[in-house]
Order: structure tokens, then sequence, then C-alpha cells
């Protein structure tokens, strides 16, 4: 029933529900909505041929793997992949750099579209006179972050096995490194996907900030098209093909059909003990990010959901009888 559906539905099913009008009406009118249809769609091309989407990939969350579907899809779906490198893997960029960086992305026309993806914060372009791009990302469960990312500086994962690790012959594992408090374990250092979303602002950076914590959550629900969670990575890669089909359209099927879904692992990670995520659960610095990660991940599911009715609505509506 039309009648029970929202104005936004409306404006959004645009498209659909004219189809589902004309079916009822005379040819004049169906005449009509071919040339609206193909004004949408023209207008909609053009539209998504500019769209530029940015991924600031926090580590150690699978985003390789993520960005190596991009990579297999670019050249079927003709849009382009671009990494920034910072330098020294650094995730926080000069004040110059910034401004670079956003006017570089928003006058690149003959990159466009695209997805650049690189490890920095969150960066608002509009504060530099720039056009807004969708931003993307992926988080984690910050303690199984933390634990990947330790084992991963000593042994390497198998996406490069050859390369030398910074912390290469060290075999202390997690839990003796808490016990004794070195360091390399210590809480602060699960202090990364809060400010990544926060942004570049001092405060953003400081352990434990409260301040920080309330900008990433308002970054994450007014600039970020949509950020997704590992534990729940195929479905990441779902919402985006539905949403930005320009990009993604195929990518979920290929994400199965590849090994893509498992492409850089830590060649050896012992988990922590009951003990250790005790201990580290006391600390703020996981209270607080372990909150942000909830919040995004209730978002995520959130997205997720309306996402999926729409499509069985459009699915319901426009089959033939």
């Amino acid at each position: 029933n039309l009648s029970t559906i929202s104005i936004c539905t409306l404006i959004y099913y645009g498209f659909q529900i004219s189809y589902l009008f004309d079916r009822v009406n005379n040819i004049g009118i169906v005449k009509n909505k071919i040339s609206y249809e193909e004004n949408y769609l023209r207008n909609r091309i053009n539209h998504e041929d500019n769209l530029v989407v940015i991924y600031n990939r926090v580590p150690k969350t699978a985003s390789t793997s993520f960005v190596g579907i991009a990579y297999d899809l670019c050249k079927q779906n003709k849009f382009h992949v671009v990494h920034i490198n910072v330098t020294s893997n650094n995730h926080i960029l000069s004040l110059s750099n910034q401004i670079k960086l956003a006017w570089n992305i928003s006058q690149w026309d003959s990159l466009k579209p695209a997805l650049y993806h690189g490890h920095f914060a969150f960066l608002d372009f509009q504060k530099y006179g720039n056009n807004k791009p969708f931003f993307i990302n992926i988080i984690r469960k910050p303690l199984d972050r933390m634990v990947s990312y330790y084992y991963f500086l000593r042994y390497g994962d198998n996406f490069r096995p050859y390369l030398v690790r910074r912390k290469h012959g060290d075999t202390m594992t997690f839990d003796e490194c808490v016990i004794n408090e070195n360091s390399d374990c210590s809480p602060n250092n699960m202090w990364l996907q809060v400010p990544f979303f926060c942004g570049h602002a001092a405060n953003c950076w400081k352990p434990a900030s409260k301040w920080a914590l309330t900008e990433a959550k308002k970054n994450l629900i007014n600039n970020y098209l949509v950020v997704g969670v590992t534990e729940e990575l195929k479905d990441f890669v779902q919402v985006l093909e539905l949403s930005l089909p320009r990009m993604f359209s195929g990518a979920v099927d290929y994400f199965m059909k590849s090994n893509k879904s498992h492409l850089r692992q830590t060649i050896q990670k012992t988990p922590p003990s009951e003990e250790t995520i005790n201990i580290l659960k006391q600390s703020p610095v996981w209270q607080m990010e372990n909150d942000f990660y909830e919040f995004a991940l209730e978002q995520f599911h959130f997205i997720k959901k309306q996402i999926q009715t729409q499509q069985k609505f459009i699915y319901e509506k426009i089959r033939p009888k």
C-alpha cells in the first residue's frame, strides 16, 4: 500500500514507483516515463562518474583484503584505485599536506571515479573549501586488533612473508608482555581507531580523551557513508555493492570465489589468556575504544538492515507477475 510509505521513501524510490504507476496508466504516460527514466539514468551516470571514495584504512582490520577486491574490480568496473602513501607511516598529515591532499583529490577529474586508500586520520575536505567525498572504513574489536599487530611486528604475515618486521626475533608472548608491563602491550597502544575517526586535532591523539571519542562518533555518523567491522567483512562488501554499484558491482561474488576473505593473516599468533584480557579491560583506553566499536557495530547493523529491506521492497514490487 503506497499510502503507508514515507515521503523520503517515495523520493528515494521515485524510479521504481513511477514504473508501478505506469503499468496501470495509458501509453502517453508510459512515453513520459521512458523520457524520465532516460534523464534519471543519464544524470545518475554523470554523477557516479565523478564519484570519489576515500578509505582511510585502520591498520590490522582486514584492510588489505578489502583493497585487494577493489584492485581486482577496478578494470571490470572502470574506476581508479589510488594508494596514498604517508611518509614514515605517520597517520597525521601536516597542515600543508592536508590542504594539498584535499585539493588534489577534489580537482583530479581525470582520475574519477576513484577509490583512494591509505593509513591516515579522517580529513575534513569542506574545511578547505572542497567537495565532500564519500568516506568508508572498517574497524575491529580493539583488543583483537592490538594482539594481531603485536605478533605482526614479530612474525609478519602470509601476504609478504619475506619481509623482516621491526620486532623480528622477539619471541615474548603477549601474555608475558602484559605481565612484565612492557610498552609494546601498553593499553595506550589500543588508542588508534578512535583517533582515526576523530581526525587531526591534538586532543584526538590523547589516549582516553572523552572529547576525541565524542568527535569520532560524530564523524562516523555525519561524514562516513558506511563503516563495517572485520568480523562481518562479507556484509560490509555487500552493503557497498548495493550502495555504490558503480564501483562495487560484483564484489560479493568475487569476494566469495576468491581468496580475498583471508588475504593477509599473521603467521604466528597466541591468543591472550583470560587473565590478560581482564587486565586490559580495566583500562580507560580499552573501555573507550570498545565503546566506539560497539557504537559503530550498532550503526552498521542499522544500515545493513535498512538496505536489505529496501532491496526486498524493490524486488517484490517490480518483479514480473
